[in-house]
């Protein structure tokens, strides 16, 4: 078991400890910012959150077991046998002092982490099977899922906190992982979720309209990824999509090595897009022709993300590209279904205003000439509500019918959340609009409309199989729904 004085020995260069009172030569156990799980030999952490300030519970985390407390704030009374350490930040110093408890596993793996407003789980989640394909062992932490080799854990954040990372982390290295490729969200910055990692490589997709429930300005937003670039080592590269105005930006102060690559732009690595269709793509990715199972000019740029990150990491061209070209989508990421009666179904998790844009661009790009769009769509409640009234005006212009519908309503009453959407719609064009609450309803009604090479969007949710509604969460998958309604070849 591993002393106290062991752990602050490793961290004292990253975590500024303002003072000290207590034995530094105890065991510690397990670490913890919640007092419940709190067991003998254990360090508490006491976090300031959101909702609570997790030193109104140093006495109950003693109580519990606690030998060592972590804080901003010594308690005016200081219990015999307990060790206390002041710290200028504790939600940062929480994850260096995990991370020296598990022996820092970032260290001694790869860790590639994908930032970006779109196509995180795509890159993450592809580069994850890509290194797969070629033999590694390898890791993934993202919104869909956590994997440890081919072992699959249920996500419960697109980043979970700096326990559970290091745990994951931790298992990952046991299991002989070379990599981890990983989502990195901006509230996971900003909440220090991801400090005390050693980072091989970041990559930046792109960054649009989102989150600004929680971050407020797009400044705060825009911020919040670049920090992640900005505290990446020297020894790491940073990878950011020119295409993107901000992915300059992104590099600004990093002391990682700088690469870029774009489709439409000067960067390192380039791409063309040669064909597209509803089945795939074929690209000429830097001079080399590959066909590949993705679909849109987004997913183009996805694909280039992928084939560089992989280049950085040390992997040979050709593995690369033949990789690629047996990759399929993600779960709920312009995931296509068809009909016996010849109706197009994509599912996909576009959730933004610019997600939503790029999917209906794509569509409507390489449909069938005569075919229809039908777009089944909501926006999620207690979130940014700026986006809501976007979000439609997009569907609406983009497609031939609109079905606005409910997303996760979560606290909020999900007629309202519609009639917000539908204030974006210009008048002339609410006449394509339909609004249903019921999301099963919905569902059935565009299968109803869609008839032969017509396609049938369902956007908003892609591979969740839930729906939050009053605290909440139903089952609801949008794919069983279909299944419901359409023969499914």
């Amino acid at each position: 078991m591993k002393t106290l004085r062991d752990i602050i020995k490793s961290i004292l260069q990253d975590v500024e400890i303002l003072e000290m009172h207590g034995n530094l030569d105890i065991p510690v156990g397990g670490i913890h910012f919640d007092s419940r799980k709190i067991e003998k030999n254990f360090a508490f952490v006491a976090i300031e959150g959101g909702n609570s300030d997790g030193h109104q519970f140093i006495q109950n985390a003693i109580d519990n077991g606690a030998n060592v407390v972590i804080c901003s704030i010594f308690p005016d009374e200081k219990t015999n046998n307990v060790t206390y350490i002041r710290v200028a930040n504790t939600s940062y110093s929480l994850g260096w002092f995990i991370s020296s408890f598990y022996g820092n596993p970032s260290s001694k793996l790869k860790l590639l982490g994908v930032t970006g407003t779109n196509g995180k789980t795509t890159v993450a989640t592809l580069l994850y099977d890509l290194f797969r394909q070629m033999g590694y062992k390898a890791g993934l932490i993202s919104t869909v899922v956590y994997k440890i080799n081919d072992k699959e854990i249920d996500s419960t954040h697109t980043t979970p906190d700096a326990l559970m990372l290091n745990q994951l982390l931790q298992q990952m290295v046991i299991e002989d992982c070379s990599f981890c490729f990983m989502e990195v969200s901006s509230h996971a910055v900003v909440q220090n979720r991801i400090a005390g990692l050693h980072f091989a490589g970041g990559v930046f997709t792109n960054i649009t309209h989102d989150h600004l429930d929680y971050h407020k300005t797009f400044d705060q937003y825009l911020k919040a990824k670049k920090t992640f670039f900005d505290k990446l080592p020297r020894s790491s590269f940073a990878l950011v999509n020119n295409d993107d105005k901000n992915g300059k930006v992104m590099l600004q102060n990093t002391k990682a090595n700088k690469y870029s690559f774009g489709i439409h732009s000067l960067a390192n690595f380039k791409c063309r897009i040669i064909e597209s269709h509803l089945t795939g793509m074929l690209l000429e990715l830097e001079n080399e022709e590959v066909w590949v199972k993705l679909i849109g000019n987004f997913n183009a740029n996805n694909a280039l993300a992928i084939y560089s990150a992989a280049t950085l990491a040390g992997e040979k061209k050709q593995n690369i590209l033949a990789g690629l070209s047996r990759l399929k989508p993600v779960c709920g990421r312009f995931e296509t279904m068809y009909s016996d009666k010849g109706v197009i179904v994509i599912i996909d998790y576009a959730h933004t205003p610019d997600a939503l844009d790029n999917v209906l661009s794509t569509i409507n790009e390489i449909k069938p000439e005569k075919s229809s769009i039908i777009t089944i769509v909501g926006a999620g409640g207690d979130r940014d509500k700026a986006k809501r009234p976007i979000m439609a005006r997009i569907a609406v212009e983009l497609s031939d019918k609109v079905i606005i519908t409910s997303d996760n309503p979560r606290s909020e009453n999900p007629e309202d959340i519609i009639a917000e959407m539908l204030a974006g719609v210009d008048e002339i064009l609410v006449k394509k609009v339909l609004c249903i609450t019921d999301r099963r309803i919905a569902i059935q009604k565009g299968c109803m409309l869609a008839g032969k090479d017509d396609i049938v969007l369902i956007a908003g949710k892609g591979h969740e199989n839930y729906q939050e509604i009053k605290g909440i969460k139903h089952h609801f998958d949008d794919h069983e729904v279909v299944k419901e309604n359409l023969n499914i070849v």
